[in-house]
């Protein structure tokens, strides 16, 4: 069988419904990313928010607490990034041995189509779980690189690269949060295109939804209006250096 022929088993619909899944995981990523100035995302406010951290870290003593909160981020994508590959091992076993799965999905839609295209759908949820554990794990890292930023902060405000250290570590914050907010939308449409199995109208239907609730959660949440009600302060205060 050619590639045309097992292009031919999907319908119209499939490809379509497939397309808006992979243009709304893209797109929903470059909004959040680069929303317009007078409507930032959730994402945006909160890098802001890393800035003035870092900056407060530089005056706080002990550091027990910054130490904290970057191991509390490290272990939330250590977990994610194991759910992932579990996940992942499950998918695996799905498709060398889709027998079981036909006949539940075919009693599901109704479908009679042959195996070649439920590996293709199992598959589609597999490369997107498989760029979430990617990201999960490189977020973990970046992390990592920050928590040796932090230790090599002065400790004084007066030190000429205080500041200048503490932005450095923000910027590596920023890319690590960014990087598991770009996994958490990857896991979203895996989710989502779990619906494939079903058919493509449940497929739609799921990507639909996803792609509203990450715009809500970005750009009409209640987390965002409190995010705003009191703007980050990103500018360093005055040292005597």
């Amino acid at each position: 069988m050619t590639l045309i022929d097992r292009l031919a088993l999907f319908s119209p619909l499939d490809l379509i419904a497939c397309a808006l899944l992979l243009l709304s995981w893209l797109g929903i990523g470059w909004r959040i990313e680069n929303a317009p100035k007078g409507k930032p995302s959730v994402s945006e406010l909160m890098a802001q928010f890393r800035h003035e951290w870092m900056i407060e870290m530089v005056s706080r003593q002990p550091r027990i607490f910054d130490a904290q909160l970057i191991s509390n981020l490290r272990q939330g994508t250590a977990f994610f990034a194991s759910a992932s590959m579990i996940a992942i091992g499950g998918g695996l076993a799905l498709i060398g041995n889709t027998d079981q799965l036909v006949g539940v999905a075919r009693n599901l839609s109704l479908d009679s189509a042959p195996a070649f295209v439920w590996d293709v759908k199992i598959l589609l949820v597999l490369l997107l779980l498989s760029n979430a554990f990617l990201k999960y794990v490189w977020a973990h890292r970046l992390f990592g690189y920050c928590f040796v930023l932090m230790g090599a902060v002065p400790n004084s405000g007066d030190a000429p690269n205080a500041f200048k250290r503490a932005e450095q570590a923000a910027d590596l914050s920023i890319t690590a949060a960014r990087s598991f907010n770009r996994a958490m939308r990857s896991t979203y449409f895996s989710l989502a295109s779990v619906a494939w199995l079903v058919g493509p109208l449940a497929l739609i239907a799921t990507t639909l939804i996803t792609l509203a609730v990450l715009y809500r959660r970005e750009f009409a949440s209640q987390s965002r209006q409190i995010l705003q009600r009191l703007p980050a302060d990103t500018k360093p205060p005055q040292t005597s250096a």
